[in-house]
C-alpha cells in the first residue's frame, strides 16, 4: 500500500516529461527556420539559364521570425537568389494590422532580388486583396494575376507565369487560357508557373507546364514517419502533396512546407521552410 503514492508520482512525472518534450518539439517546429535546397532539372531549360537560383516562400501568414523578421530576411539573403517567388498566403485573414508586416518585409526582399507574387486564399479572405496588390506593385513586386512575364539571361529566356487563387474573381482567366496565351506568344519556351494550391499536378501536367512552385498544405502540419504529413487544407488526412518535388508527365511541382501553423493542428517535426531552388538542364 505504501508504494502506490510513489507509483502515481512516477506516472505523473513521466507524463510531465512527455508533455515537456512535446511542447519543446512543437515550439522548435514553429520558430526554427530551416533552408532546404532542391534542383529542378529539365532539358528544355535554356542553356543561359543553367544555375538560376530561386527562393520560394509560401504561407507566411504574417508570422515574424525575429525582430523585424530579421531571421527570415537573413535566411533569404544567404541563399543568394536571382529571383524570389511568393506563392500566396503572405497575409492571414484572421490577423489584424497586416499592412505593417508587408511594408516591413517586402522592401527587404526586393533589395535582395526581383520579387514575383501570386495570391493565395487568405489574400482574398482578408478582404483587401486589391489594395495589397497595389501596395506590392508600388514597392517593386511583380504581381502575376493570370499573367506572365519573361526572365532572361544572355540571349535566351524563360516565361514566369502566375495564376490567382481560385478564391479570386469569378470571371478570371483559367490556367488553360493563360498557358494557351503563353504558347501563342512564346512557343516552345520553358514555363515556370507560380500558384498557391498544391492539388493540381494533373492539370499542370496536362497543360505541359515545365515547373510549378506552390504551397497551401503547410507541410501536412504534423510530419509523421513514412507519411507526407497528417492533414492539409483541401486534402484531409494523410495528404498526397505537401512538401518537395512531385513529377508527372514531364512536369515538376515543388511544394513548400510554408511557415505558419493552422487552427487544425500545430506544426510538429515540420519546421518553417525557406525553399532554395536551382534550375538545371540536368
Amino acid at each position: 500500500m505504501k508504494r502506490r503514492p510513489w507509483k502515481r508520482f512516477k506516472a505523473l512525472l513521466r507524463l510531465l516529461v512527455l508533455a515537456a518534450i512535446f511542447g519543446l518539439l512543437a515550439y522548435d517546429s514553429s520558430v526554427r527556420l530551416v533552408t532546404d535546397e532542391f534542383t529542378l532539372g529539365n532539358g528544355r531549360l535554356p542553356e543561359d539559364l543553367e544555375g538560376v537560383r530561386i527562393v520560394h516562400l509560401s504561407d507566411l501568414h504574417a508570422v515574424r521570425f525575429g525582430e523585424g523578421n530579421r531571421e527570415l530576411i537573413d535566411a533569404v539573403r544567404e541563399c543568394r537568389p536571382d529571383i524570389i517567388c511568393i506563392t500566396g498566403d503572405m497575409v492571414d485573414a484572421a490577423r489584424e494590422e497586416q499592412e505593417p508586416y508587408v511594408r516591413e518585409l517586402i522592401p527587404e526582399l526586393t533589395s535582395i532580388a526581383p520579387v514575383y507574387f501570386v495570391s493565395g486564399n487568405h489574400e482574398w479572405a482578408a478582404g483587401w486583396a486589391r489594395e495589397l496588390f497595389e501596395m506590392l506593385e508600388e514597392m517593386g513586386v511583380t504581381v502575376l494575376r493570370n499573367e506572365y512575364v519573361t526572365f532572361g539571361r544572355g540571349d535566351d529566356y524563360m516565361v514566369i507565369a502566375g495564376v490567382d487563387d481560385p478564391n479570386g474573381l469569378r470571371d478570371q482567366k483559367s490556367p488553360a487560357q493563360v498557358v494557351s496565351e503563353i504558347r501563342e506568344e512564346h512557343p516552345g519556351k520553358y514555363i515556370l508557373m507560380l500558384a498557391h494550391r498544391d492539388t493540381e499536378l494533373d492539370m499542370w501536367s496536362g497543360l505541359g507546364v515545365d515547373a510549378v512552385l506552390c504551397g497551401h498544405a503547410h507541410g501536412g502540419l504534423i510530419r509523421l514517419p513514412f507519411t507526407d504529413g497528417l492533414i492539409a487544407p483541401g486534402q484531409g488526412f494523410f495528404p498526397t502533396w505537401t512538401a518537395g518535388i512531385y513529377e508527372q508527365g514531364g512536369t515538376q511541382m515543388l511544394v513548400s512546407r510554408g511557415f505558419a501553423g493552422s487552427h487544425m493542428a500545430p506544426r510538429l517535426f515540420n519546421n518553417p521552410e525557406v525553399v532554395s531552388v536551382t534550375l538545371s538542364r540536368g
